[in-house]
């Protein structure tokens, strides 16, 4: 297994560094302290050029282990395993549990630094590398560290693999919110590494984190569900909540986080008074002047049955 597994069989996302990058790392930290060294070495030669020579060696072996001993010992204390070499490189130095180390730690990595790199060129450190499961060389051995990578590629980051489809939307009415922010880090841990357990192992976490995950949300599994489906079917739930936690304001055009502005009142409607209404009188209706025709006296004598005659065109008989 290349990560990093602890006593209670946790699986850490630690990768082992490779003798490569350690050696690169190795080779900037032996350059970085060298030229310090040789800086304060001249300085010192300086100011005890008045001194006998015992002064001399005395100031000479002080700074020799004050800077190629105790300057890394107190770098990798301060820093937590990270070195100039090793931050370049991407590396730390961590115990053997995945924690951060302590001074004596520190004190025995750089106890027996001297010895495997200064002394011996860096021969010792090369083959017990070599030898070693993990690349560790001796002062890791003796301290209980180990160099990992810190920077990891991101194509190598799993992602939380989809449930069956079948289970898509499954959950929807499922209660989430009492579900700790540690109970869903161990759900997302065993579904992204699930192929990685032990098929026993594997089922019986998976039963737990289920039994788990009923007894936060009230809500069982449906029958023939089995418990790393019904993780995987939860767990896609959960996202695509928060997915549209995330983008259904911004779509309504809302910013989320933004704090909504108090409502403005809006302000009284006056109605104008009507005036009253004054009906103005009728203009009086006046009649039409009645000419009277004239009336034409009937003619006298026969002259009546002659018109009557021309204007019918017919005789009466004698």
């Amino acid at each position: 297994m290349s990560g990093l597994v602890t006593g209670d069989a946790v699986v850490l996302g630690l990768q082992p560094a490779q003798l490569p990058s350690r050696a690169l790392a190795v080779l900037i930290d032996l350059v970085a302290v060298w030229a310090v060294y040789l800086l304060i070495a001249l300085g010192l030669a300086v100011a005890t050029a008045s001194l006998d020579e015992a002064a001399v060696m005395a100031v000479s072996v002080a700074s020799f282990l004050l800077v190629l001993v105790g300057a890394p010992i107190a770098v990798e204390t301060l820093s937590h395993g990270r070195s100039l070499g090793k931050l370049a490189c991407g590396l730390r130095v961590v115990r053997d549990d995945g924690g951060p180390i302590r001074f004596r730690h520190a004190l025995v990595r750089g106890a027996m630094g001297v010895v495997e790199i200064l002394m011996t060129f860096g021969v010792v450190a090369l083959v017990a590398s070599l030898v070693s499961e993990r690349g560790r060389r001796l002062g890791d051995v003796f301290a209980g560290t180990l160099v990992v990578r810190e920077r990891i590629p991101a194509a190598r980051v799993l992602a939380v693999p989809p449930p069956p489809p079948w289970l898509v939307g499954r959950f929807a009415g499922v209660d989430l919110s009492a579900v700790p922010e540690a109970l869903w880090l161990e759900v997302r841990q065993y579904l992204t590494r699930s192929r990685e357990l032990d098929p026993v192992v594997g089922r019986r976490l998976a039963e737990r984190l289920a039994d788990e995950l009923v007894a936060r949300t009230g809500t069982p599994p449906p029958a023939g569900v089995p418990a790393d489906a019904y993780l995987a079917g939860v767990m896609a739930e959960r996202q695509a909540r928060d997915a549209r936690r995330v983008f259904a304001p911004s779509a309504a055009g809302v910013v989320p986080g933004a704090v909504p502005s108090p409502p403005v009142p809006a302000a009284p409607v006056v109605e104008a008074p009507v005036p009253p209404v004054v009906a103005s009188p009728a203009p009086p209706v006046i009649a039409p002047p009645v000419v009277a025709s004239p009336v034409v006296a009937p003619p006298v004598g026969g002259s009546s049955v002659e018109s009557g005659a021309r204007a019918t065109g017919f005789a009466p008989p004698a």
